[in-house]
């Protein structure tokens, strides 16, 4: 009998239900340069360590993604998702023109 309680009492800490950020978003910083700007979608195609990349955009950055510089250098913070595209969070443009150089989420400085 203990053991059969023993089990069920530990059998949350087996299936991982104890860890609620277990498959939780976590943040990514990538510097990369700007291969496009897709303004009609709402995303930005980045590249870094050999791999290109969609990065979705939230509504509140995408009346400000045209003023991305294209091939300018841009350090990007985004959320990963399971299963979709990283979601961005934050951009710093390093190099390229811009009247947006800091997105820091809900407006452009």
């Amino acid at each position: 009998m203990r053991f059969i309680l023993l089990f069920i009492a530990f059998l949350p800490c087996l299936t991982g239900l104890t860890n609620p950020d277990l498959g939780a978003a976590a943040e990514k910083s990538y510097y990369s340069p700007i291969i496009n700007v897709d303004v009609d979608n709402g995303r930005i195609l980045i590249s870094t360590l050999g791999a290109v990349f969609w990065v979705e955009v939230p509504e509140e950055a995408k009346a400000h993604i045209e003023k991305l510089p294209q091939s300018g250098l841009v350090d990007i913070v985004v959320e990963t998702r399971e299963g979709q595209p990283p979601m961005l969070k934050t951009w710093k443009v390093k190099s390229g023109e811009s009247t947006c150089l800091y997105f820091d989420g809900k407006v452009c400085k």
